[in-house]
């Protein structure tokens, strides 16, 4: 009897610690999905578009080419014998690249000199002849044509034995280099020998709007400044202004600007061109950090509701911490300013002061 109670007893403490822990199971549950309601409202800055007076200066992104760029090609057949220039190394107009193999060249040199000098002396001796009616004008006019065309052999043999030692056409650098010592020389497949590229002067091409365009003037000074190089600014002149749109209804402007003594600006780089405008109009304005994407495909986060959603919009003028809004936004809508990483399409979102 004893026994039996016993085990009862155990039943029913087995039943209420399973009970509780059952109660506390689907307490934990609820306030973890409690928490987790909570947890998807993103904690947000908000701002809104601003009709201010907007300083007519603006901005143009793009990439620096250089001023010169070849691809330099033998002119001559032959062996490579001796390379003066290699990859990275500065060279000036007229400097010595490589010495190709000047044997053959040379016979046919002295060849075709030989050949003149003797076509010289035959014509000569015509003109004297044709006086006592010993030849004919005919004769006379062979040799005529033969020195002629001996002549010319003799000015392309010495091309060609100046085509030996190969110089650089430009001022530069050696962006490449295809051939090495013992390499043969194809005239006529035009083996590449260096590619030098001129980047003492280089080009920033840029694209503006049509807006934009009737402010620029050909030989307008203007700020540049390379996005890898900090703060550094640079002087550019406005060379060229395309006179046509593309399909953006983008205009082109060339702008040459001079490189430090170092070449600190390289080709390819990602620069600005700052066109400073005495001038001020009315405009939308928006945080330049509101932007979310490139200027180039830019959008904002719109919050109506206290959620999130992703509009594009199209921009105008981009000064240093400002972007003016033409459309997409109206003044009065709540624009996300800071937070936008952790944002998706319809998130609860909560406002910080």
């Amino acid at each position: 009897m004893k026994k039996l109670l016993y085990i009862l007893v155990a039943v029913v403490l087995i039943g209420a610690v399973a009970y509780t822990l059952n109660k506390n199971k689907k307490e934990m549950t609820a306030k973890a999905a409690v928490a987790e309601i909570k947890s998807e409202a993103i904690p947000v800055t908000l701002t809104q578009v601003e009709n201010a007076k907007l300083d007519k200066s603006f901005t143009a992104q793009g990439n620096f080419e250089p001023i010169q760029s070849l691809t330099l090609v033998s002119e001559i057949s032959g062996q490579i014998q001796k390379v003066y220039k290699r990859k990275g190394d500065k060279v000036r107009a007229g400097e010595l690249l490589l010495q190709v193999e000047d044997n053959t060249s040379a016979a046919n040199l002295a060849t075709a000199n030989a050949n003149y000098q003797k076509a010289l002396k035959d014509l000569e001796r015509m003109k004297n002849l044709i006086a006592g009616d010993a030849v004919t004008k005919r004769q006379l006019e062979e040799a005529q044509i033969n020195v002629n065309a001996t002549r010319a052999q003799l000015v392309a043999a010495r091309q060609n034995q100046a085509n030996t030692r190969v110089t650089a056409p430009i001022n530069g650098q050696i962006n490449a280099m295809y051939i090495e010592v013992g390499s043969y020389l194809n005239a006529n497949a035009g083996t590449r020998l260096y590619d030098i590229v001129n980047v003492d002067r280089l080009k920033l091409n840029v694209k503006v709007s049509e807006s934009e365009v009737l402010l620029i003037n050909r030989g307008q000074k203007v700020k540049v400044t390379a996005n890898a190089g900090g703060a550094q600014e640079y002087e550019g002149t406005v060379t060229a202004i395309g006179a046509a749109a593309d399909a953006s209804l983008k205009y082109d402007v060339e702008i040459e600007v001079k490189n430090t003594a170092n070449n600190n600006l390289r080709a390819g780089m990602y620069g600005t061109a700052f066109f400073p405008v005495n001038a001020q109009r009315d405009a939308l304005l928006l945080p330049r950090e509101a932007i979310v994407g490139s200027i180039q495909d830019p959008s904002v986060w719109v919050v109506s509701n206290d959620k999130a959603s992703l509009r594009k919009v199209k921009v105008g003028i981009v000064t240093q911490d400002q972007v003016e809004i033409l459309d997409g936004v109206q003044p009065g809508e709540n624009i996300v300013r800071t937070g936008q990483i952790n944002l998706r399409e319809g998130i609860q979102v909560t406002t910080l002061k």
